[in-house]
Parts: structure tokens; C-alpha cells; sequence
């Protein structure tokens, strides 16, 4: 699912974001729902604003590392594009990345030079000068066109359609990529872009310094001595909007929380699907010890003292305890060479007692 320009973010916050009237009712839930699943698919948790300007929580979240060695690309090849297509590409000179998970793959493997534009959800430092080709979450086939590329990269939550197909009948070599839902997709897709860009070898490097980082990261989560391993909620949460929404197995959180030694709890409770609106008894059914959140919607509920004022949440163990993990809205989901800094933000602050080796 695409946000349309009526419906996408159009301030700091998402506050007028899910529409010009208030949603209301299950049906309501249900596709505010729908939209911030598509808001994380994409990349971006907070408004135009903000993915903008570069994250700012932690001292490395607004910064790319890129391999030592930029690769040289062995071109032309032709790759399996995700809409099942097969597309040749045969120059990296200019490359558009369509989504700013997809801007932090292109730049760690070396190609940042040759980037011509971005999304407004690649929020990271090295990207911000680039000329913005998106509105709304919405790409302007014309405002992509005017930059000549010679290669774009877009993922299946791109859209709208009739720009991707403006893209494809102006000649220009288009990939699609799967999206990433978890963990085991960061292999997947830097292969997949490092293919598109002719330089397979540097995928595989990137690949395994990801992975090996993120393996270390894991090895510093502490022993439950209890047996018991910590519940916690992931909320979506934007509140001069009132949109606040507890994330289930489809969230896209599961795996980052299961990775950091965690449970889940809206998974754990029952919740099978994406996103539920809020309610005292679904919190209490999940029962989380802590609460996952991004930071643009802390703060958009007052920070923690707000937090505790949505109904349900002062009762919860996490609530009573004032246990939140926050992690920069343009990094927390993105499933890429920058999963290991997320996953160490929420180790440390999920186990602020520290963990092995430290």
C-alpha cells in the first residue's frame, strides 16, 4: 500500500498526518493502521520535515560507514527485478535510490558519489544535500527524469505506479527490490543492490561485516537469570494526530526485539497481524515489561510523562516502571547496514545494568 498526498505526513509530525478528517471508528484503526505499516515499509516514522533533516539520536544514527575500498562495477548485467521483470543495467554514473533504506545500502557499498537524489526518508548526514524526489512519500517521475539517471532503485511500496511506469517507459533501468521485514532480509538486500550494481564481491563484504556486527552486538545481551525474558510493546505513536497503534507479528519490530533477547508482547499476546489501535485491555493482555518506541513519537505524546497518560499504558509493568526504549524514527526499521547501531540502542537501554563484556 501507497500513502496518497491527501493521507501521507505533511508536517513534523504525522499530527494532520493520516488524513484532513479524524478517523474514526474500526474502520478507522484498521486503515491508520494499514498507514503506518506503510510509513515503517518505507523507512520513515515522522513527517516531510522531519525526514529532511538528519536523525539525531545517537551519535552515530545520522552517518553511513562505507566499505573501505569503493568497488568497481563489472557492467552491464541483468538482474530479476521483485515485480518480475528483468532489467539491464549498464552505468552506475547516476543512481537514484527510491527509499532511504535503499540510499543506505547504495552509499555504504561506495556509490555515494554517483547518487543523484533521494527520498525524503534517507535522513542520514552524507545524503541531506541531495535534491529530494519524493512528496508525500510519493515519487515525482518528472522531478526523477530531470536528474538523467542512469540506474533506479525502488522496493515494492514504492508508487505511485504510474510514476514508476513514467520512469520505465522514459528507457531508464529499473529495479525493484523485496522490502525488508526482519533480520534474515539484510543479507537479501544488499545482495540484491550490490547485483543491481554490478559489484556482487563488495555485497558479500558488506553482508558479512553487517552480519558479524550484528552478531557481536548480540553477544552482549546479558543472561535472563530468571528464566524469563523480557516483554516489549512496540508503539506507533502519533499524538496530535491521535494515532496510537500496537504493533503485532507484521509490525516489523518482532525480529529486532527477538534478536535483542526480548519478547514481543503484542506478538506474544495474540496479535497476528500489523497494528491495533490502543486499548486498556489490549494492553493489559500484552503486559510489557518495556515499550519500544520511536523518538518523533515520544515525543509527540509529551515524552514520558505523556506516554503514561494514554490510557492503559500507567498500568502495564512498563508503565509503572517508565521502561522505554527509543530509537531514531529514520533507523529503527530500516533492515540494513545500520541494524547493528539500532540493535545496540536497544540493548543498552533495555539492560541499562549492561551485558557480557562490558
Amino acid at each position: 500500500m501507497r500513502i496518497t498526498q491527501d493521507l501521507a505526513p505533511q508536517g513534523p509530525d504525522t499530527g494532520r498526518a493520516f488524513g484532513r478528517r479524524p478517523v474514526r471508528g474500526r474502520a478507522g484503526a484498521a486503515l491508520t493502521a494499514a498507514m503506518a505499516l506503510a510509513l515503517l515499509l518505507t523507512g520513515c516514522g515522522g513527517g516531510e520535515d522531519s525526514a529532511s533533516t538528519p536523525a539525531k539520536g545517537s551519535a552515530d544514527a545520522d552517518r553511513v560507514e562505507p566499505l573501505a575500498a569503493a568497488p568497481a562495477p563489472k557492467l552491464p548485467v541483468t538482474v530479476d527485478s521483485a515485480d518480475g521483470r528483468k532489467v539491464t543495467v549498464a552505468s552506475t554514473d547516476r543512481i537514484v535510490p527510491l527509499t532511504g533504506s535503499l540510499s543506505e545500502i547504495v552509499f555504504t557499498l561506495g556509490f555515494g558519489k554517483q547518487v543523484v537524489a533521494r527520498d525524503i526518508t534517507a535522513t542520514f548526514e552524507q545524503a541531506t544535500n541531495l535534491p529530494v524526489v519524493t512528496r508525500a512519500h510519493d515519487v515525482s517521475a518528472e522531478s526523477v527524469l530531470s536528474l538523467k539517471p542512469t540506474v533506479v532503485l525502488a522496493d515494492t511500496t514504492t508508487g505511485p505506479g504510474e510514476a514508476i511506469d513514467q520512469i520505465r517507459d522514459a528507457g531508464i533501468p529499473l529495479v525493484v527490490v523485496e522490502p525488508a521485514k526482519g533480520l534474515a532480509d539484510v543479507g537479501r538486500r544488499i545482495d540484491t543492490v550490490a547485483e543491481a550494481l554490478g559489484v556482487p564481491a563488495a555485497g558479500t563484504e558488506l553482508k558479512e561485516r553487517t552480519e558479524s556486527r550484528i552478531a557481536a552486538v548480540q553477544k552482549t545481551i546479558p543472561d535472563h537469570a530468571d528464566g524469563e525474558k523480557p516483554r516489549v510493546a512496540f508503539l506507533y505513536l502519533r499524538g496530535s494526530a491521535s494515532v496510537y497503534l500496537l504493533g503485532g507479528a507484521e509490525s516489523g519490530a518482532s525480529s529486532l526485539l527477538e534478536a535483542a533477547g526480548a519478547v514481543d508482547a503484542g506478538k506474544a499476546s495474540g496479535l497476528n497481524k500489523d497494528f491495533t489501535a490502543i486499548t486498556s485491555e489490549a494492553l493489559a493482555k500484552a503486559a510489557p515489561d518495556a515499550i519500544l518506541l520511536m523518538s518523533k513519537g515520544l515525543d509527540s505524546v509529551g515524552g514520558l510523562d505523556g506516554l503514561v497518560k494514554i490510557p492503559g499504558i500507567a498500568e502495564t509493568p512498563a508503565g509503572m516502571d517508565r521502561r522505554v526504549v527509543s530509537v531514531d524514527d529514520g533507523v529503527l526499521l530500516n533492515y540494513g547496514p545500520r541494524t547493528d547501531r539500532v540493535l545496540g540502542e536497544i540493548v543498552e537501554q533495555l539492560y541499562p545494568e549492561g551485558g557480557k563484556g562490558r
